[in-house]
């Protein structure tokens, strides 16, 4: 074969792998990010363990160079079996043991090792087609090596994930990684082989294949079983969307109440749902006028089923990011019929936007509540900053009030109360209350939900004299909520910002 050629091959090579490892790297961000939230420190975590593993691996791969053909061969069979497999098995630590963090960090490891060794035996190899100074033939390799990258990081979220999901999608990679190390080393190389090693070669390769293959033909089956591990048997809607997974279990005739879970996350139960919307929507629309609501996610319904309790309700705007969260609030029976078919009464709007870019239209609205998920995770802490609350503020009407889920107060009160001050700070009145669920939370402890009444004056907690009565929350307990909060309050915090958010797990 003519050097020309060969080089051709081998770069060619290079460029697969990059591709292929690139898409390893952000499918275990991605996965780690989608089961325990806080997406900077799942991908400081990989990304760090695997630089570090990569110096490691390129120090083993020093003993390989001897046997460069082999070497690279067996690396990369192992990297295809691994890196395709890494989703899956980090998916069922999580589903069957309840935590993913340690199986995060060994294969972010083992993945880094096999990828650090392929530059030190692809040099070796590429100067066996053609001798060429050093510094020629590592610019050559990185070169290739970075446009494969580009092109898997382009092709994770674009191609990979939309059209065969992440379990499946790091399957497929496996195998093209396979392939091309397997096709490399066995034709280019062969005169490098001893009988016996190619042989070995192509049996590893074969089962690499065939237990990738496996893996992808199991994937449904495996989804189902692990689904039903983290949400219980009566899953009865599981779909993946561009913003996340949508899980609904029990209604109907499961005689188990009805979960709505959002990116993994149980973000509605049928068991308590009431006490929480009653808790976020009374208080704030007995404060003073409600004719206009916006309701920033509140997708499910439930929300502006409670806004529509009141009479003097002219339009209730629903912005959601998720269109299907909202379509499933329409048809699914058993969740319409918990939001008390909020959607077919002709005052709500739903739209599909960012609540961020939503503030920014030139709208005004008598309440604005804030139904979003908790500011620890980190994709939800732009929604409690000071530039979001200030947008809010601009979009009150006169006498207008914001209410805000601010997550829970106990255990931990410091994100409650950074919540609350840079609430203040958007020069808001807050008036803070903290109510109890009826579950405990993780390892028994007490938990609750808490929330943030504002707006520009002084706003006092009440109930609306001759309005709807809430079925679970009275005068009474609405202050001793307020009571209970301030006795928690944490005073001299900073306000959490877009540039320096202040929320963490």
């Amino acid at each position: 074969m003519r050097a020309g050629l060969g080089r051709f091959l081998v770069l060619g090579t290079v460029f697969v792998c990059a591709a292929c490892g690139l898409v390893y790297e952000l499918e275990l961000v991605a996965l780690a990010t989608y089961l325990a939230g806080d997406s900077v420190t799942q991908a400081s975590l990989v990304l760090s363990v695997m630089v570090f593993a990569m110096g490691v691996g390129s120090l083993l791969a020093k003993r390989l160079r001897c046997r460069a053909a082999v070497g690279f061969g067996a690396v990369e069979a192992v990297l295809a079996l691994i890196g395709g497999c890494s989703a899956m098995a980090l998916y069922a630590s999580f589903a069957w043991w309840g935590h993913s963090r340690s199986a995060l960090v060994g294969f972010s490891f083992a993945i880094g090792v096999l990828i650090g060794a392929e530059v030190p035996l692809l040099m070796t190899l590429i100067q066996r087609v053609r001798r060429q100074d050093a510094g020629g033939a590592v610019a050559d390799l990185f070169a290739a090596d970075y446009v494969g990258a580009l092109v898997g990081g382009l092709a994770f979220p674009f191609l990979l994930l939309p059209a065969l999901g992440q379990l499946t999608g790091a399957l497929v990679t496996g195998a093209v990684n396979a392939i091309a190390g397997g096709a490399l080393v066995l034709w280019l190389f062969r005169r490098d082989l001893s009988v016996r090693a190619r042989w070995t070669l192509i049996v590893v390769n074969g089962l690499v294949l065939a237990a990738l293959a496996a893996g992808a033909a199991l994937t449904p089956s495996f989804e189902r079983a692990a689904r039903q591990a983290v949400y219980g048997p009566g899953v009865r809607v599981a779909l993946r969307t561009g913003e996340q997974e949508i899980v609904l279990a029990g209604g109907g005739t499961s005689g188990r109440p009805l979960s709505l879970f959002l990116g993994g996350r149980l973000r509605v139960s049928g068991r308590d749902e009431d006490r929480y919307h009653e808790a976020l929507i009374h208080p704030a629309m007995a404060a003073g006028p409600h004719g206009r609501v916006l309701v920033l996610g509140g997708g499910d319904g439930l929300a502006a089923r409670e806004v529509l309790r009141y009479a003097g309700v002219r339009s209730v705007t629903v912005v959601e990011r998720d269109a299907e969260v909202v379509r499933l609030a329409r048809h699914d029976p058993d969740l319409a019929a918990l939001n008390g078919g909020a959607y077919r009464d002709p005052r709500v709007r739903a739209v599909t936007a960012d609540a961020f870019d939503w503030l920014r239209r030139p709208v005004a609205y008598d309440v604005v509540v804030c139904d979003l998920p908790a500011p620890e995770l980190t994709p939800s802490t732009k929604y409690y900053s000071q530039e979001f609350y200030g947008l809010a503020e601009r979009v009150l009407a006169p006498g207008g009030r914001l209410v805000v889920h601010a997550g829970p107060l106990r255990p931990g009160p410091r994100a409650f109360w950074t919540v609350d001050a840079t609430v203040r700070s958007a020069g808001l009145w807050t008036a803070p209350y903290a109510i109890d669920t009826p579950r405990p939370g993780g390892r028994g402890r007490p938990h609750d939900w808490g929330f943030v009444l504002a707006a520009r004056s002084p706003v006092g907690l009440r109930l609306a004299r001759h309005g709807p009565r809430p079925h679970s929350l009275t005068e009474p307990g609405l202050r001793a909520a307020h009571r209970a909060a301030e006795r928690h309050r944490e005073a001299g915090l900073p306000p959490s910002t877009l540039m320096h958010p202040r929320y963490g797990t």
